[in-house]
């Protein structure tokens, strides 16, 4: 590389203090400005959509909700012997479920250690006490579900 005295002009530049440039600024930043705002408004465009497909999934939602109380209160007008039963075990079922997560929850504590230390153990636990309390909460979500229909009834009778 030969060293040319011109070369150096390359990695310099000039800049221009004239009075003409400062007149270029304003026109600048009225270009920036006015994207901001065209970004603004594209935002706010897509947030104004955004909000649509909420309030519609909303109302899908809001939709299907009140389809399955108007079905619960049309079950229950057909049997409102079997609603008040439903209750009635349901009642008994929770006291049920207290019981067992009382055992669950002394035979953890009494086991603490040995469950922390051993896979085999642990498995054993979740073996034990996991499908039980599984379908146990899903029996008893089905009777309240049912129940909370026939309230709905009696509630609507008086």
């Amino acid at each position: 590389m030969s060293k040319d005295p011109n070369s150096t002009g390359t990695f310099y530049s000039q800049v221009d203090i004239t009075a003409g440039a400062r007149v270029s600024q304003p026109q600048s930043a009225d270009a920036s400005s006015a994207e901001q705002i065209g970004l603004l408004r594209s935002m706010l465009a897509a947030q104004d959509r955004q909000n649509e497909l909420l309030e519609e999934l909303v109302n899908q939602l809001g939709a299907a909700q009140k389809q399955r109380a108007a079905e619960l209160g049309q079950w229950k007008q057909a049997n409102p012997e079997l609603a008040g039963c439903c209750r009635q075990a349901a009642e008994a079922l929770s006291q049920v479920q207290i019981e067992f997560l009382n055992t669950m929850t002394n035979d953890i504590n009494e086991n603490r250690d040995v469950l922390m230390d051993g896979d085999f153990m642990l498995n054993e636990f979740v073996d034990r006490y996991g499908p039980r309390l599984a379908h146990l909460n899903g029996v008893l979500q089905i009777l309240a579900q049912l129940s909370s229909a026939a309230d709905a009834a009696n509630s609507e009778k008086r």
